[in-house]
């Protein structure tokens, strides 16, 4: 295929932050992170779990949703729980950056 043939909605680039971040919770389960920042996604944080590779843009909505993180990292409610209280000092305010 051309790439003519695609219909591109989207095509940037930009300078992004990310943060290593491994730490084992009180359930001693281990959780190693990528937690990157970037102007897009209304501000919300692209966080990956680098063990299950597994990824979600998140913010401090998405944390207080119940049973979120457990779906998206499939993760036990003790675990969730462990990772909320992380992300939460992490996450921060979400800023609309395209207004």
């Amino acid at each position: 295929m051309n790439l003519p043939d695609y219909d591109f909605m989207s095509d940037k680039t930009e300078d992004t932050s990310t943060r290593f971040v491994t730490f084992i919770g009180p359930s001693m389960k281990r959780y190693d992170l990528a937690i990157t920042t970037t102007n897009s996604f209304y501000g919300k944080k692209l966080v990956t779990d680098l063990q299950a590779g597994k990824t979600a843009i998140i913010g401090p909505d998405d944390l207080e949703e119940e049973g979120y993180l457990e779906n998206v990292f499939k993760l036990t409610e003790e675990e969730a729980q462990e990772l909320e209280q992380f992300l939460t000092m992490v996450v921060g305010t979400v800023n609309f950056s395209d207004l």
